[in-house]
């Protein structure tokens, strides 16, 4: 049986460092667009609060005060919760971006100890074909263990998605009734 090439090492080492640069990478991506939205939140809510602070403070009495108050409310939490659905995406985008290496690893991990296996049971001595079936069986079973879970984990993140976006909805129009529900008494 052959043993591990340099040329072999070192194509693996490529690879490994190749994967680890396209991690990193999407990793700073995904810091970059996290930031972004945090400082574009910040800066609106500063002008928000500015401008919520002068209307407050323009208000001649108090029933304009509540009335102001229960109006800004809406808008403000239609603003939590598009953060909060941003930063969920870019957290689902880096979960899948790192999947799909996972994913690839895997299946090259698997083609590998395939070709070892084909190359070792062409080596081996007579007799030890049930071995080797053995191995391959049980690398059958560990494959599709690890299908079953990946498909698991994905049908998990899709009812977590449509979950946020039932709570988000929920939440919007819970804002929305008591806002109007408030305007109504204060007028």
């Amino acid at each position: 049986m052959n043993a591990f090439t340099p040329e072999q090492f070192a194509a693996t080492n490529k690879a490994n460092i190749e994967t680890l640069l396209s991690l990193t990478n999407s990793a700073f991506a995904n810091a970059e667009r996290l930031a972004a939205l945090n400082l574009n939140t910040a800066r609106s809510i500063l002008e928000d609060s500015v401008a919520s602070t002068k209307a407050l403070m323009g208000a001649k009495d108090l029933q304009e005060v509540l009335s102001l108050q229960s109006s800004l409310a809406q808008p403000l939490v239609e603003k939590a919760v598009a953060y909060a659905r941003s930063v969920y995406e870019i957290a689902s985008q880096s979960q899948e971006e790192l999947s799909k290496v996972v994913e690839g690893q895997v299946a090259e991990m698997n083609k590998g100890v395939a070709v070892a296996l084909d190359k070792a049971a062409k080596s081996a001595p007579a007799g030890s074909d049930v071995a080797v079936a053995a191995v391959k069986s049980a690398i059958a079973a560990a494959n599709s263990a690890y299908d079953s879970f990946s498909k698991a984990a994905k049908q998990a993140t899709e009812l977590a998605e449509a979950n946020v976006a039932a709570a988000t909805s929920a939440t919007v129009k819970a804002v929305s009734t008591t806002t109007k529900t408030a305007a109504k008494k204060a007028a």
